[in-house]
């Protein structure tokens, strides 16, 4: 059994078992989260019904990888360079 989950406006696609980075949730390392579910698909079945909600245990806070921003007006002597690492959660989905 899959689900179609969405976290901060970022949807997945989970299973029992699965470990994942999404968006920094506001929860300790050990918590419970409870994820609505969007669409909880069987096989060839798909239920589009959002009734069911799914849990996740949080497993750490890291940071992705490095982003590079780079800015340039041509001929007119500038260039900018930045970069940032963002915050992610780690969980896994306990139950479905």
């Amino acid at each position: 059994m899959q689900a179609l989950i969405k976290i901060s406006d970022k949807q997945f696609l989970v299973k029992k078992g699965d470990t994942l980075f999404v968006p920094k949730q506001k929860a300790s390392i050990g918590d419970t989260l409870e994820i609505k579910t969007m669409a909880a698909i069987d096989g060839a079945n798909t239920d589009l019904n959002p009734a069911g909600s799914i849990q996740a245990k949080v497993l750490g806070h890291v940071k992705d990888d490095k982003v590079i921003v780079f800015k340039k007006k041509r001929r007119k002597r500038y260039q900018s360079r930045n970069g940032h690492r963002q915050q992610m959660t780690q969980i896994e989905i306990i139950s479905l």
